[in-house]
């Protein structure tokens, strides 16, 4: 039976080879995200997928994504919490609070407000439904120089968790996924910020994350984008309340 997905952040990276696999299976997903070129982009390139241009930090942007939703939709079976920001990279006694807290208006309030409007969709399901939010390698290690992402990666530990425990009830799961570093544009921006803080070279900061996992290659969004379909999927329906690493097995948070 084809599912109803919503997707936040879902115009490039897991989020988009997310989108991409759960349409293969003949799913019909509604995307958000941020940037209004790569909605558009995507939306174009196939008709199994909607999306709303929305910053989830606003809550008025959030009930658009609902309305757009219904319309699109009609409903909604899964929810994949893919938005998030990588924030600051500073030791703790540097990081400007302002910058603190906007992390946590994406990563934990933004995620916290979509899924509570998302949790009424999923009740009405005589199925019940499916809920995954992306957190980290950064929310399983201590990550130096990365207070405001660790923190809310940790804390969206507890928040999949918790969810867990109050929708089992309807039949409805809840993960949290921690991947450790994803090939792209984005992980080569956070190794190029770390290589300013520390004087080295992206090059050699691409060697250090390496070093750290006994798998010495850089994990694809594919990758998570298949982990995510089992965990949403008819094999998954006993698996609720974990958090499952896809990491290439690393040591810490790199």
């Amino acid at each position: 039976m084809s599912k109803r997905v919503l997707i936040t952040a879902g115009a490039s990276g897991i989020g988009l080879a997310t989108a991409r696999a759960f349409v293969a299976q003949g799913d019909k997903v509604h995307i958000a995200d941020i940037n209004a070129e790569a909605v558009a982009e995507v939306v174009a390139s196939d008709d199994n997928i909607t999306g709303t241009v929305a910053d989830v930090s606003k809550p008025e942007d959030i009930a658009r994504i609902f309305a757009d939703l219904d319309e699109a939709l009609g409903g909604l079976d899964t929810l994949i919490n893919n938005a998030g920001v990588a924030g600051p990279t500073a030791p703790t006694e540097d990081t400007d609070p302002d910058a603190f807290d906007a992390v946590i208006d994406v990563n934990l309030r933004g995620t916290f407000r979509v899924t509570q409007h998302a949790i009424p969709l999923l009740k009405a399901n005589d199925d019940g439904g499916a809920i995954v939010t992306m957190s980290s390698v950064g929310g399983k290690f201590g990550y130096p120089n990365r207070i405001a992402y660790s923190t809310t990666k940790f804390g969206l530990v507890g928040f999949a968790q918790t969810l867990a425990r109050e929708l089992g009830k309807f039949g409805i799961t809840s993960n949290s996924v921690q991947p450790g570093a994803i090939n792209g544009p984005r992980l080569q921006g956070v190794f190029q910020g770390r290589a300013d803080l520390a004087g080295t070279s992206l090059e050699e900061e691409n060697a250090n994350a390496l070093a750290n996992q006994s798998i010495q290659s850089f994990t694809e969004p594919e990758e998570v984008a298949a982990l995510i379909l089992f965990l949403t999927g008819p094999n998954g329906r006993h698996i609720s309340g974990q958090a499952i690493s896809i990491d290439g097995d690393s040591y810490k948070a790199s």
